[in-house]
């Protein structure tokens, strides 16, 4: 019998149907537990060495992290605006390393808002810190609002002050 002709209704679920399931295509035989070879300390250790440096290999340095989330900054618009939040000028900073336990990367994002009585306020955190969601290798995002320097439109580039009309 080949595996693609067994339907579920084939296997066995009870000790009669596993009884005649041997009969027909006999007994499996197990290997004694004496007889199973353990991998030693230190092959233990290799493999997870090996492992370890296939999963660093994948994942971004600290660096190429960063200019991921700026991309992904920039796809974070101001819902009273129609800019983002990256040209507008409210990242201050971006900060990512890698942490040691997990191995995976994480962000720290300095921003500021337009106004510190902004509306939007939650709104945009949310969006910031849902970041680590759509981005692989990224654990956390955590998110420090500032107010000093205090925002204002010369931090925005010329791209949002073009889409602002004020270029």
């Amino acid at each position: 019998m080949n595996p693609e002709d067994i339907k579920i209704d084939d296997i066995p679920t009870t000790a009669e149907e596993m009884k005649a399931y041997e009969e027909k295509f006999g007994k499996k035989e197990e290997t004694p537990k004496s007889e199973v070879k353990r991998p030693s300390e230190t092959e233990i250790r290799e493999r997870m060495d090996e492992n370890k440096r296939a999963f660093l290999d994948k994942t971004p340095s600290d660096e190429e992290m960063k200019e991921i989330v700026i991309e992904e900054l920039r796809k974070i618009y101001d819902p009273e605006l129609p800019v983002n939040i990256y040209d507008l000028g409210l990242i201050y900073n971006v900060e990512c390393w890698t942490n040691e336990v997990s191995l995976m990367k994480w962000c720290k994002i300095t921003m500021t808002l337009t106004s510190a009585t902004c509306s939007m306020s939650d709104v945009i955190v949310d969006l910031v810190k849902s970041i680590s969601k759509r981005v692989e290798y990224l654990e956390n995002v955590d998110v420090d609002i500032v107010f000093d320097p205090p925002w204002d439109q010369s931090k925005m580039s010329d791209e949002a002050k073009l889409a602002m009309g004020m270029l």
